[in-house]
Order: C-alpha cells, then structure tokens, then sequence
C-alpha cells in the first residue's frame, strides 16, 4: 500500500489541480511500479509559505533573489 506525501506551498491549488495530482501520482505508481491504485494514498499539505524555507531563507525571499538573478 503506497502512501505518497506530497507538500506544497498554500497559495490557491484549486480542487480540480489537487484532484489532478493525486491521479497523477496513483497512476504514476500504477504504470512504473504496478502498485494497486485502489490501496494508493495521496495526501496533500498545504503549507503556510512563511512556514517554508529554501536554502536557508523563507521561500518568498528566495523567489524574489531567483527572479532578481542573485
């Protein structure tokens, strides 16, 4: 029984993009592994973005420096 985690940051992931994801990922381990889609959980966190951090900053800032060309 796989069981996928998959985290993102909350900035507005429509129902229909999250539903998408998770069949994505089930029939991902479905064609590549030959996992039964039906015992394959997908869970989705959406993390508060002041939560996250990415190399040592919190992810806005880094973002901000990625597209700055820092």
């Amino acid at each position: 029984m796989p069981y996928v985690n998959i985290k993102i940051t909350k900035e507005g992931a429509s129902a229909e993009q999250k539903a998408e994801l998770i069949a994505g990922v089930t029939r991902l381990l479905q064609d590549t592994l030959g996992k039964n889609p039906n015992t394959t959980v997908v869970v989705i966190d959406e993390v508060e973005m002041d939560n996250w951090g990415i190399g040592g900053e919190p992810v806005a800032a880094f973002r901000a420096r990625q597209h700055s060309g820092d």
